[in-house]
């Protein structure tokens, strides 16, 4: 992409986003713009060529996409901030803001913009998110022009924003779930032998493995648990053990436990 990229917001979420689109080469440095208060805080982005600054409507004058990576209790004020430089014409506004829908941003903006919501993991850091991404007054080739700069990030899907909380549950909570079972993993690896090194290695990688397998083939998991549990095999009497101690209920519940706790808070 040749058009200039705004990242409104330059902590974790904003500086990982920076990071994917400058290792993925979707666009040069120069053309991506990153603003925090205390800019010495990105100046490793800044010797790299990215534009930093602490000012938000500078940095969205030049841009193109802007991308709205703030706390959920600031982004309403920033945006009456910028909404004297925001412009339907200009402008595709990008929120990664958790629960602040689509209306509100709209009326923070005081104007209809093409406005998008996504709703990324920290594997974005690494080019390896899931995001869910939902939308309003954007054209086909806007919503085009999103879904390519979050697919070099990782991989997108569109949602209703209705599904967007449940989105973040599954999605960016999800990533804490697949970590602490890989944790179990490696804590088992130990108790069995291996020590914490290579068993970090193999409980890992036998999960990205595990996970590529259903995203490449599009097969259902239990399709794929039935061509390593054979009769009388270790791996259904592990499999039954975990069930028999609630290992699935207990997933399903933490799930559903942290969607109530989001609708909630």
């Amino acid at each position: 992409m040749s058009e200039k990229i705004a990242i409104i917001g330059g902590g974790n979420l904003g500086r990982a986003i920076a990071e994917g689109l400058l290792k993925s080469g979707f666009t040069s440095a120069g053309n991506v713009l990153i603003t925090r208060r205390n800019t010495a805080l990105l100046a490793d982005l800044g010797a790299r060529g990215v534009q930093v600054t602490s000012d938000n409507l500078e940095a969205v004058r030049q841009a193109r996409i802007v991308i709205l990576a703030v706390k959920p209790y600031n982004v309403k004020d920033i945006l009456r901030e910028l909404s004297p430089v925001l412009s339907d014409k200009q402008h595709l506004l990008v929120s990664v803001v958790t629960g602040v829908w689509m209306e509100e941003l709209q009326k923070a903006a005081g104007k209809t913009l093409p406005l998008f919501r996504a709703m990324p993991n920290t594997a974005i850091a690494i080019q390896e998110s899931m995001t869910c991404l939902s939308h309003t007054h954007a054209a086909p080739q806007q919503v085009a022009d999103v879904e390519a700069l979050f697919n070099v990030l990782g991989k997108t899907v569109t949602i209703d924003e209705k599904l967007m909380d449940a989105s973040t549950v599954l999605g960016a909570c999800g990533i804490a779930y697949a970590l602490r079972f890989i944790r179990a993993n490696i804590q088992g690896g130990i108790e069995i032998g291996f020590d914490a090194q290579t068993a970090s290695l193999i409980a890992a990688q036998t999960v990205k493995g595990a996970a590529e397998l259903l995203i490449k083939t599009g097969r259902h998991p239990e399709q794929e648990i039935d061509k390593v549990t054979t009769p009388k095999g270790c791996t259904i009497a592990g499999l039954n053990e975990m069930e028999h101690q609630g290992f699935s209920s207990s997933l399903i519940k933490g799930i559903v436990a942290s969607y109530v706790k989001i609708l909630k808070p």
